[in-house]
């Protein structure tokens, strides 16, 4: 079932979303909000009312001072099924359109509306509502790989391929990402040679080795040979269409299976030349971790000739190492001056130059981190540790005990605060609260790091 568009609505519907609109403008949400569910309720798959509907809501919200809390339990990491799932997602979707209506930011409310818009059959809406969660949980990867399914599934390669983009900026070995690039990439080349979805699209190809190709291109290819043969194919459209810049990206990401991160780096580097990669963000980013794979790479090699015993390799070790981490460090700092509201980026930053050794610095880095709500904890933890190696042990225990209240179940990332908090409190020579740290993470699990031969040697005493 398609997504309805606004010219196929009753005409007495299309009147009454003019009357919404400019309801918005002149700052009536509640009526819009009327309006839009009165229709949305008679043609749920009507994306532009729903779209018309979030923008009212969002603007009450932040009319009224802030939003809810996003938190809710119990729905399935799966943020939707296609033509499945719930047996009633008629009813689901009305369940989530009440939520967002007291909260529009409510993630588990879209993936509600996500999950019954996919059991309803209207991909778009799936779409929109994955997209909406991830201007909440940018770094959400779960929801990214879904929301470039839906696009896949809404016939929107395009769009697919941004969210790829956004997935591999973090991590470019993705191989779920770069599966789902393959496929979009694919799905991209029949919907720009107007190849009929309809009908078998082998049958619309030149010849047989072009059907094969395209199939291969399809699955997640490990032989040499095979990857060989697409470096060739996505060469050659690079050179027919210079200006698309996915042919650039398929050019790069074919080099690095064939682990030649030096000849990936040069065609991400050429897709930069390109006016569109200019201002490309994904790719940016891109050539900053692809720069620095390449120095990793030459220094994993020279540790393994010093290893070997290579006196001429031990020799350069030193020169090597100092150049990745000032590599990194100068990156970083572009980055973060460019996007100072990357919080993320900027705890990465925070943590190389603690690293480093640039204490002072990466306090302050830290500190603004905090900002941040998908780093506030790691950014807590950071100047903890900042403090401590500058033996203010105090200031450490209270950022850390802060992190700690952050944290409800004793899970492997709270165990290891407490366990530095513990360390904190001994080398501040207050052993009986220390070992009530050490206590809480023994009576959950003996096994974590020497917990118990700390526990058991204040018994013993």
């Amino acid at each position: 079932m398609p997504d309805v568009p606004v010219t196929s609505l009753d005409p007495r519907h299309q009147k009454q979303l003019e009357n919404a609109r400019v309801a918005l403008d002149r700052g009536n949400f509640d009526y819009v909000a009327e309006v839009t569910a009165q229709v949305l309720k008679a043609v749920p798959g009507c994306l532009p009312v729903r779209k018309l509907q979030r923008v009212a809501q969002l603007r009450a919200a932040k009319g009224k001072g802030g939003f809810m809390a996003k938190t809710m339990s119990g729905f399935s990491a799966a943020p939707f099924m296609f033509g499945g799932g719930n047996k009633e997602p008629a009813k689901m979707m009305e369940t989530a359109e009440t939520l967002l209506g007291k909260d529009p930011t409510s993630v588990p409310a879209l993936k509600m509306l996500a999950e019954a818009a996919g059991g309803l059959g209207f991909p778009e809406t799936v779409a929109f509502a994955l997209d909406a969660i991830r201007e909440i949980e940018p770094d959400n990867r779960p929801n990214l790989l879904a929301l470039g399914e839906a696009w896949l599934a809404a016939a929107k390669p395009a769009e697919a391929l941004k969210v790829v983009d956004e997935i591999l900026r973090t991590k470019l070995n993705d191989a779920d990402a770069q599966n789902l690039m393959r496929r979009a990439s694919v799905a991209q080349t029949v919907t720009q040679n107007k190849w009929d979805a309809k009908s078998n699209y082998r049958e619309k190809l030149r010849d047989e080795e072009q059907a094969v190709s395209l199939e291969q291109e399809k699955k997640i290819v490990t032989g040499d040979a095979m990857t060989l043969r697409l470096l060739e194919e996505a060469l050659a459209r690079a050179a027919k269409e210079p200006a698309n810049l996915n042919h650039y990206r398929a050019v790069a990401q074919t080099y690095r299976q064939l682990g030649d991160l030096t000849q990936a780096l040069v065609w991400v580097r050429k897709a930069r030349q390109q006016p569109a990669g200019q201002v490309d963000a994904a790719l940016e980013k891109q050539e900053s971790e692809l720069a620095a794979a390449v120095i990793e790479q030459r220094v994993h090699a020279t540790e393994t000739a010093a290893t070997a015993g290579d006196a001429a390799a031990q020799a350069r070790l030193p020169g090597v190492r100092a150049e990745l981490a000032s590599f990194k460090l100068s990156e970083s700092k572009r980055y973060i001056d460019r996007y100072p509201n990357d919080f993320a980026a900027r705890h990465a930053f925070a943590l190389q130059l603690l690293e480093s050794g640039q204490v002072d610095v990466a306090i302050a880095q830290f500190q603004q981190a905090q900002k941040g709500p998908q780093v506030r904890l790691a950014a807590l933890v950071g100047l903890a540790r900042c403090f401590k190696a500058k033996k203010l042990f105090d200031l450490a225990v209270a950022q850390l005990t802060t992190a700690k209240a952050d944290l409800g179940q004793m899970d492997d990332t709270k165990k290891d605060i407490v366990y530095e908090l513990g360390t904190c409190l001994e080398l501040m020579g207050q052993a009986d609260l220390a070992i009530l740290e050490f206590k809480a993470i023994y009576s959950e699990d003996i096994g974590f790091r020497d917990v118990a031969d700390k526990v058991n040697a204040f018994y013993a005493k």
